[in-house]
């Protein structure tokens, strides 16, 4: 499979992968990493199935992240652990990869991600259901007739983000079809339903067994908020899975805190990455 890797700065500085999130790329990054102020080499995949990387064009399996990271891994820092950053279900990957390969990472970074909302044995029946009804037409991305009209798509749905940083976005997480119009870079078979349902033990096992530093950043109108803030000692329950957590709050922040407090975030990154 072909992989699409952006990186910044340079080579000889100390390495740093970050992962993005579903339905983004790699390009998602560049506001956090213009506010570092340490000399980093950024490397960012886009994950399969995203940006310029090989899609599938079919549903795909969620493992199949954690062998792509650790190809990733083995091509750029083959005889050394590594930090990783991930945003959303890129912080999914970089955690439950900690927890399998703890000798392949030395600090991980969450942002925004603290699990899905549980889901029970009764749900199954209904998952399979939908999943089985989606896979009956081909999934499609929604349309627009030029960058500037996904441009102020972004930010009619994320009021915070900056025209200058919307207009960089619609150039470089989106593509243009052959039809001349625009639709986001990700493969749309990323839009069905998992046919498997979501365990969260399984996750908090996984999240038990990281032994390196784990960086939790949670977004004060996230995902995190949205799922469990009316039940802050469920968010207690998860993050005391963690022997060796820090947790900061970004205010003034949506889910794609990367994109509204870029300056915040990459501050957080380096009080926390610089540590030995």
């Amino acid at each position: 499979m072909h992989c699409n890797v952006r990186h910044w700065g340079s080579e000889d500085a100390p390495r740093l992968f970050v992962l993005h999130g579903w339905m983004d790329s790699s390009a998602t990054f560049q506001f956090v990493v213009e506010a570092l102020w340490q000399a980093w080499h950024v490397i960012a995949p886009d994950l399969r199935g995203f940006g310029d990387s090989d899609w599938l064009r079919r549903p795909y399996w969620f493992p199949d992240y954690y062998a792509d990271l650790e190809c990733l891994l083995d091509h750029y820092s083959p005889g050394e652990p590594v930090r990783l950053v991930g945003h959303s279900m890129g912080a999914n990957i970089a955690a439950m990869y900690a927890a399998a390969r703890p000798a392949r990472v030395t600090q991980v970074a969450m942002l925004d991600f603290l699990g899905l909302r549980p889901t029970g044995p009764d749900d199954a029946p209904g998952r399979l259901a939908g999943w089985l009804d989606e896979l009956r037409e081909v999934p499609r991305m929604r349309i627009y007739r030029d960058r500037r009209a996904l441009a102020r798509r972004l930010m009619s749905a994320n009021p915070r983000l900056t025209p200058a940083r919307a207009a960089f976005l619609a150039a470089n997480v989106a593509r243009t079809r052959a039809d001349g119009q625009i639709e986001m870079a990700c493969d749309p078979w990323h839009k069905m339903v998992s046919p498997t349902l979501y365990h969260v033990e399984e996750s908090m096992a996984a999240w038990r067994a990281i032994a390196v530093p784990v960086l939790m950043l949670i977004a004060d109108e996230g995902y995190v908020v949205d799922r469990f803030g009316s039940r802050p000692d469920e968010i207690c329950r998860r993050l005391e899975c963690f022997r060796n957590v820090t947790v900061e709050n970004i205010a003034g922040a949506g889910h794609n805190l990367q994109h509204d407090q870029p300056e915040m975030v990459a501050a957080a990154l380096e009080r926390f990455l610089s540590r030995d």
